[in-house]
Order: C-alpha cells, then structure tokens, then sequence
C-alpha cells in the first residue's frame, strides 16, 4: 500500500482551558476571586500537541482517537482541521465526553493542570486493530499517553506488532509519572522509538542517570532509538545499545510563556527529522528547536514554526 502519511497520532485529544497568571507557589484557598488574563481555549494532548507541530513542520499527520459528541468535541475537530491535520479518524464517541483540561500556568511559565480523561480512555485493542488500514497507509505513528489507557495498555505489545507488520514504525509516550516498569518491560520490544522525560523515565527504572535509564530499556529488548528528555539540559538519544548522543537544549526564539506541550512539540520535531532522513543528531537538534518554539506562546502550539524557521533556529538548515 502507498505510504501517503508521514505519521497517525493516537491517544490523548484534549480541549485545552487556559487561565494565567495563577499563583501555583501557595494554595488558592476558598471563596477567593483573583484576577486572571482572558481565559482562551486552546487544543492539548499527544495528537492534537504532536500532530500539529508534526504539520507544522511540514508532515502528513492524521489524528486517530475518541472526541465526545459535544462542544469541546467540535472546537478539537475544527482546530485540527484548521493545521491540515487528517481528521477523518478522529471519532465521535456516542456516551463518552471529549477529554478537557484546566491549565493553571503561573506567571514564570510553570503550569498545573485539573484533567477529565474523557473519551480517549476508552480507546481498546479492538478500536486501533479495525484501522489497520490506516497505519499501512503511514511511515510512523505515534500513541500516548498509554499510561491514562487503562483498556489498552496491557494488550500493546499485540498492537504494536500489529502496526509494525504493516511496516509503520512504533512510537510511544508515556505522562503523568510515568508508571512503572511493567507492563512497559513487555510493550518495548515492539517501539521504535521512545524518548520519556527524566521525571517519567526516573520513575520507571528507579534510576537517575540517563545512561543508565537507557540501559535499563535495552534490557527489556527495546530496539530502536531511545532517549530521555532532560529539560533545559536537552536530552540524550541512543540509536543503538551502547551509543549515547547528548543534544544540547536550543534557546527559545522569545520570552518562555509556557511550558505546556514542549515534551510532545520535542517528539514531534524528532520524529519530523528522521521521517526527512536527517541524522540522529541533527533530528535531534530539530527536536529542541521545536520545542524551544513551544515555549514562547501559550498553550502547546501557538509558538510553533515552520520548517524552515525551525531548522534554522537548529542549526539544520
């Protein structure tokens, strides 16, 4: 089948609502009114974060997951469609809500979030293996945040392979705290990708170096490009057991704002690099930049840039 995708996002798909400046140093307390900027919906979530950015970049994105049958549901389809992301699959669930988010971002861009799952929770083994077809249709897909899955999660390892027998590479991202090594130990072997950020990855492995966070992947049989995300430090990759790529951290293009979305905006630009057939080290600087452009604009996607702006601000161009 021809390849007419660059990359199919599952997962999380979340209405966004953003309130600034909220002080996150204290507790709030009751019966308070404090003064806010004008309150903005914006899009959050792997698919519409990744997905936007992987268009931005100039990919073939389709989003693939669960939206209520309600006015969040339509403002997520609407925005999507409005950065040419593939909304074809992004279905309605007939009971579910869409899945929404309170975003609480304090005025140096640190950010707190009161979250309904919603819909994606219930995405399940049966739901990704009837779309079959539109994995074979795409280089690479990318599911997260597995961990908030609960009917998928154990039965990923099948999934995964069934995706990668239609020669669509596997990437996966995990939220929250990470969740633990199992069942992570067994989903592994079938991602070709994975790059969680220290805190997640911290959590899984019980180590603090990344070097040894990596180690502890290889042994579980993950074979493809690993990595761990180190905030402003950058990250370090591994394309292969043993080798280890430090990628310094890009500074931002203007005032950081917020920090919502710069771990799925880095997945995006790495992904975006190796499906353009960059090296790992310059896949991984068009990573950091593109996070880097996160930053500067509220909520995960405002700040984003083309291709060409961001290579640039790489130094990939």
């Amino acid at each position: 089948m021809t390849k007419d995708l660059d990359c199919v996002l599952c997962g999380s798909c979340v209405a966004d609502i953003l309130v600034r400046p909220v002080p996150l140093d204290a507790p709030i307390g009751r019966g308070r009114l404090f003064p806010v900027q004008p309150i903005e919906v914006a899009t959050g979530g792997i698919v519409c974060n990744s997905g936007i950015a992987l268009a931005r970049l100039g990919m073939k994105a389709a989003a693939l997951t669960y939206v209520g049958n309600d006015d969040w549901g339509a403002i997520v389809r609407r925005r999507l469609a409005a950065e040419r992301v593939d909304c074809r699959r992004l279905l309605t669930h007939p009971a579910a809500p869409t899945s929404t988010t309170a975003v609480l971002i304090d005025p140096s861009g640190e950010r707190s979030f009161a979250h309904c799952v919603g819909a994606p929770k219930l995405i399940d083994k049966a739901m990704l293996l009837e779309h079959l077809d539109l994995f074979a249709r795409s280089r690479m897909m990318l599911i997260g945040y597995y961990s908030l899955m609960p009917n998928l999660e154990g039965d990923l390892p099948e999934v995964l392979a069934a995706i990668r027998q239609t020669r669509c590479g596997t990437a996966l991202d995990t939220a929250g705290d990470g969740g633990a090594m199992q069942p992570l130990d067994g989903i592994l072997p079938h991602v070709d990708v994975y790059v969680p950020s220290h805190n997640e990855a911290s959590r899984q492995t019980g180590h603090d170096d990344p070097r040894k966070i990596i180690d502890a992947y290889r042994t579980c049989g993950a074979p493809g490009l690993l990595g761990v995300k180190l905030g402003s430090k950058g990250a370090l990759l591994s394309p292969v057991a043993g080798e280890y790529v430090a990628i310094d951290c890009v500074s931002a293009p203007g005032p950081v704002v917020d920090t919502t979305g710069a771990g799925d905006c880095f997945l995006a630009g790495l992904l975006a690099g190796l499906l353009n057939g960059l090296s790992i080290v310059q896949a991984g600087r068009l990573a950091a930049a593109t996070g880097a452009c996160c930053v500067t604009g509220y909520g995960a996607t405002a700040g984003l840039r083309g291709y060409d702006e961001t290579a640039r601000l790489a130094g990939v161009s």
